[in-house]
């Protein structure tokens, strides 16, 4: 699981409700405390088990650079609502998700997508299918096809133990024991559990086969004409680091590592991570408007 340090929304981020043709998406919306959003905006989508709460140490450095930021919750995520249909959370579907909150974040203008771990497995079906107008991709901490290493193993686990002994077994025996292991404060696991219960058992376990079985997707992925940052952890223990740096040598993409970061550079290094998204989108930004 990812897992915010903080929980306090900074200056100028505030919750919203995205109404979409598709359905209504839970959101964190960031905007400059001072001036206005001069450039465009961007959308942060989270892993499996994540949320749109895995962006908040992010947020304020990206919209003090002069745009709207919006990380949300995908359909069956923790405050995003989701039926009781595994055809709703396969990459595809959930890509068609992206698609309708993008057109509405964008408002008409392109949008920076970002997808985290099993968001990048999910945005890249949005950005293929060409209907997101793009002003750049970002893959974090996400991979070629279906993931690997140790987060492999556990999301094997959550797919065997899930239907045999449930989510509260789950959550008492292993899931909370591990996060106090590694310290975390109760305030913290008191919304890890929260989110976990939150989500939906359709969406945990359809999302979990989709995340072990994605196709590999970079040949169709580098067909598309947009400006695309890999960006990962030196240490992330899921999409080994060579394997993510083999995929951005694929798709010829500029790729950042972010030094000391595990598996969620926005929460182990969030002022490094902001600074190189800032830095790729206005680079982006700036070749897309002066190509015009």
């Amino acid at each position: 699981m990812s897992t915010p340090r903080f929980l306090t929304l900074p200056p100028g981020v505030r919750p919203q409700r995205i109404e979409t043709p598709a359905g209504t998406f839970a959101a964190l919306e960031a905007l400059p405390v001072s001036g206005i959003p001069e450039r465009w905006p961007a959308l942060l989508v989270p892993g499996y088990t994540g949320s749109k709460e895995d962006f908040i140490a992010i947020f304020q450095t990206l919209a003090q650079a002069g745009r709207r930021v919006v990380a949300i919750d995908m359909r069956g995520q923790y405050e995003s609502e989701g039926p009781d249909d595994p055809a709703a959370y396969t990459c595809e579907a959930l890509g068609e998700d992206i698609d309708s909150v993008a057109a509405v974040v964008g408002g008409g203008e392109p949008v920076h997508l970002v997808g985290h771990s099993f968001g990048g497995l999910v945005t890249r079906e949005a950005v293929i299918g060409g209907a997101t107008k793009l002003a750049s991709f970002t893959l974090m901490s996400s991979g070629p096809a279906g993931i690997t290493g140790p987060r492999e193993k556990a999301c094997r686990a959550m797919l065997r133990e899930l239907p045999e002994v449930g989510l509260e077994h789950l959550w008492t025996h292993r899931l909370e024991p591990e996060a106090i292991v590694a310290g975390v404060p109760d305030d913290i696991l008191a919304f890890l559990r929260k989110r976990l219960f939150a989500n939906s058992p359709t969406a945990l376990m359809t999302m979990a086969e989709q995340v072990l079985e994605a196709a590999d997707r970079l040949d169709d992925l580098r067909e598309v004409d947009v400006a695309t940052l890999v960006l990962y952890g030196e240490h992330d223990d899921g999409w080994s680091p060579r394997s993510q740096a083999e995929m951005a040598k694929r798709l010829d993409a500029e790729c950042v590592v972010v030094p000391g970061a595990l598996h969620s550079p926005a929460v182990e290094a969030p002022e490094t991570t902001a600074h190189a998204l800032t830095r790729f989108w206005n680079q982006a930004e700036d070749h897309l408007l002066h190509n015009t």
